[in-house]
């Protein structure tokens, strides 16, 4: 059963969070993202780092254990959650009937040791998502993380020193706790499955679509009873996510009979990683990295063109034995030309003398026109070696900005800096003034660990792939990259790899490339000493022989296998 991030969705995702965290500290707070924050809170002597998602597309509550970087200079509101809320105890978690709305209470004291009675609340409502810290005692706002003025809502201020208001509610009953004759006269009345849902939904909170045709099919198949409802709410409370071929959310807790999992996870926080992780990740490269995309955007547009115009030229060089034969016919037959002719017609003794139009230039003598001719004809041959020399450079810098686009489609956020670098260093980007000169901290290339023990890692820009590559690999490493494709350089730290090695380092290559997506993709290996880097060429850009290949399909649940090991 596919299930949005809706009230009954929330409603398990709190009987995970209390089970997991009630009575636990909160032991580090961090906000890694402009409308996400993380509390790590220490609870059944295991440290829990719980996700508060506010971002308009992917809002949520959940334990995440995807790693973030913490911004160098702390934001308002994490300075303001760090001095109310570290060393505070979790005492409850409590949904808002069966909205999107999580209260997390806390406990804690303040400066003259009273106890401090706070609340901190997320607002799961798309782009009106939010996250407020409450002091309960006196009912007003300290801070959120995102700031609501009057002029924005009518209804409710979320500013700091605000009283706090509940959000609007809905004239709808909570279906979790409305009695078996409020489905009753439902059921009753629509037959039909999609009328049914389209009435659930209007009658009842937090019910997506998705879950209220699940309920329309299980009141018309189970009836309805207090037993049988009793029943759903339960197994609701205890579910077990899975996740489908397609990338949608999957409640197992509803056994609907066309959803075939392919991948089945511990709990609903497991499920949400894998599902919101990748998606997350490149909305956030695409919003970080706008200025990276447009600059290589902009470059590759510029590039294109000027190799369509390279090519044009050369083209036209192609007539240029035309203009000498031309230049020939004229020097030859001088004497039949009279001054001031616009065309003359002549024999080609090239060509069993079959007749010739030749266009002229009037205000020329017949002399000067044919060396006009010539002029031409010597132009564009030598235009030739010019042109050619251009087209092959516009190609490699097309190639280039082509591996630095895959880049930024494969990167992370922590990598976007070294990206960012290499442009400036390229002078495609204007570089930043710095009041003191300090040299920038290069990210480290991604560490697996094969089957047999041995280390690959993967170069994530091409900075990484040239030091990986070409300083840091033992030459008796092993090199593997994608053919004919931008990707990252790939090296195993072993001088004899074994033959499932050797695969799953393929599967690396290809997964990090621009056929991640494809199948039964070609890679080359070779021992790092046949590689070499010709003088003047970009980043990243390597030449090599004797390399043998390997055919893979990227497999993603064995990327993760090789980086979890």
């Amino acid at each position: 059963m596919t299930m949005s991030y809706d009230g009954l969705f929330t409603h398990a995702m709190v009987q995970e969070l209390q089970a997991k965290l009630v009575e636990g500290r909160v032991m580090k707070i961090s906000q890694p993202y402009p409308n996400e924050v993380i509390l790590t809170i220490r609870s059944q002597r295991k440290n829990y780092p719980l996700l508060l998602s506010a971002n308009p597309s992917y809002a949520r509550a959940q334990i995440t254990t995807i790693p973030y970087t913490n911004p160098p200079v702390p934001t308002n509101f994490t300075m303001m959650l760090r001095k109310y809320l570290e060393g505070a105890r979790l005492v409850a978690i409590e949904q808002l009937e069966c909205d999107r709305v999580i209260n997390f209470a806390f406990s804690n004291r303040n400066e003259l040791g009273d106890k401090l009675p706070l609340l901190l609340s997320i607002e799961i409502m798309g782009r009106h998502s939010n996250v407020i810290l409450i002091n309960q005692a006196e009912n007003k706002i300290i801070d959120t993380i995102k700031h609501v003025g009057l002029d924005q809502n009518r209804y409710r201020t979320l500013l700091p020193g605000s009283t706090y208001r509940l959000p609007p509610k809905q004239a709808k009953q909570n279906p979790l706790t409305a009695s078996p004759a409020d489905f009753e006269q439902l059921v009753a009345a629509y037959p039909n499955r999609e009328v049914l849902a389209k009435e659930l939904q209007a009658n009842f909170q937090g019910l997506a679509l998705d879950s209220a045709l699940y309920l329309a099919d299980y009141f018309h198949q189970a009836g309805v009873s207090a037993a049988s409802l009793a029943a759903l709410w339960a197994k609701l409370a205890q579910p077990t996510p899975s996740l489908l071929t397609e990338p949608k959310l999957n409640f197992s807790a509803f056994d609907y009979p066309s959803a075939t999992a392919s991948t089945r996870f511990e709990s609903l926080s497991e499920l949400l990683d894998e599902f919101y992780g990748t998606k997350a990740t490149r909305d956030r490269v695409k919003q970080q990295g706008a200025r990276l995309i447009l600059v290589v955007k902009n470059n590759y547009k510029k590039n294109k063109k000027k190799l369509g115009k390279l090519k044009r030229e050369l083209a036209a060089t192609e007539n240029a034995d035309d203009y000498r034969l031309k230049g020939e016919l004229l020097t030859t037959y001088l004497y039949q030309i009279e001054p001031k002719q616009k065309t003359v017609t002549l024999p080609n003794y090239y060509a069993n003398e079959q007749p010739v139009t030749i266009s002229l230039k009037p205000q020329l003598s017949p002399a000067q026109n044919a060396q006009s001719y010539f002029k031409r004809y010597t132009k564009l041959k030598n235009a030739v070696g010019y042109i050619n020399e251009q087209i092959s450079l516009t190609e490699q810098e097309l190639a280039y900005l082509d591996s630095i686009q895959a880049q930024i489609e494969l990167a992370e956020p922590k990598d976007l800096p070294d990206i960012a670098l290499e442009l400036e260093s390229g002078g495609y980007l204007k570089k930043p003034k710095q009041k003191a000169k300090r040299k920038p901290k290069l990210s480290q290339p991604a560490k697996f660990k094969a089957s047999d023990g041995s280390e690959i890692l993967v170069g994530k820009n091409n900075l990484q792939n040239d030091r990986l590559s070409l300083k840091t690999a033992a030459k008796n490493y092993w090199w593997l990259h994608v053919k004919d494709i931008p990707g990252s350089h790939v090296i195993i730290a072993n001088p004899h790899p074994s033959e499932e090695t050797l695969l799953e380092a393929a599967n690396l290559a290809a997964y990090y490339s621009k056929a991640q997506g494809s199948a039964n993709v070609a890679v080359d290996y070779v021992q790092v000493k046949h590689l070499r880097k010709p003088n003047g060429a970009k980043p990243g850009f390597v030449i090599y022989e004797g390399q043998q290949t390997l055919f893979v399909t990227p497999d993603k649940e064995l990327v993760a296998r090789l980086k979890a090991k």
